[in-house]
């Protein structure tokens, strides 16, 4: 196990994306069109701040499109390097998936509160490169497919990520006074954070900064500094 991959989501602006790669992220959550949650920007926002980024930087494309072609469509026009898909395409759409995106990387979000979360992974991990573990939201009266804010069952995903053949993310409500216990808990390949670095919607300099110099602290008690 290597360092751990650190992404910051729901940026808002180039601004944003600056401080959080000053801070230590090598990732960067961009969220497309939602039904509902934090952090949506425009496509061409997503586009502008993905082309002035480092290039050793990640860029996510968070898409709520549901099949190949939607997805597809969406990356090229912003040019993410990552496209995280943060609902549940028909399978049949990720083999076209892949013929569509051959440069680009390809992460599933599993809902680990959702009740068929394990045969999700199960059916989708030959057709992606990672996995994501989030805590949505699956209500009548609303469907928040991430930015809860919400853990979920750590256990679960700890078992994910022992039996995984691809690298796993966590996220879902951490924030710098549990991502110790997260890590020590789970060990996933990266951690994913939005609203436990926010205050007021916007990104907070002290939390960031408390955020990753509890991962790295982590990394450090663990031998991977």
């Amino acid at each position: 196990m290597g360092t751990i991959n650190i992404k910051i989501c729901c940026i808002q602006d180039i601004a944003e994306a600056e401080m959080a790669i000053d801070a230590g992220a090598n990732a960067l959550g961009l969220v497309g069109k939602m039904p509902a949650g934090p952090g949506p920007i425009s496509d061409q926002q997503i586009h502008e701040i993905v082309n002035r980024l480092p290039t050793h930087i990640d860029s996510f494309l968070l898409s709520s499109e549901t099949t190949a072609g939607g997805i597809a469509v969406h990356q090229a026009f912003t040019n993410a390097n990552t496209v995280q898909i943060v609902d549940y395409p028909a399978l049949s759409e990720y083999q076209l998936l892949k013929e569509h995106l051959k440069e680009v990387t390809i992460v599933q979000v599993v809902h680990m509160n959702h009740p068929e979360a394990m045969e999700k992974i199960e059916a989708v991990t030959p057709w992606v490169d990672a996995l994501l573990l989030d805590s949505g939201i699956f209500r009548d009266d609303l469907r928040q497919l991430g930015g809860t804010g919400n853990t979920h069952d750590w256990e679960k995903s700890r078992q994910v990520v022992a039996n995984s053949p691809i690298p796993v993310w966590l996220a879902g409500g951490l924030h710098a006074d549990n991502v110790e216990a997260a890590l020590d808990q789970v060990r996933p390949h990266g951690v994913d954070i939005c609203s436990g670095v926010r205050s007021a919607g916007r990104l907070d300099a002290q939390k960031l900064h408390d955020f990753v110099a509890a991962v790295r602290r982590w990394e450090t008690n663990n031998g991977l500094a």
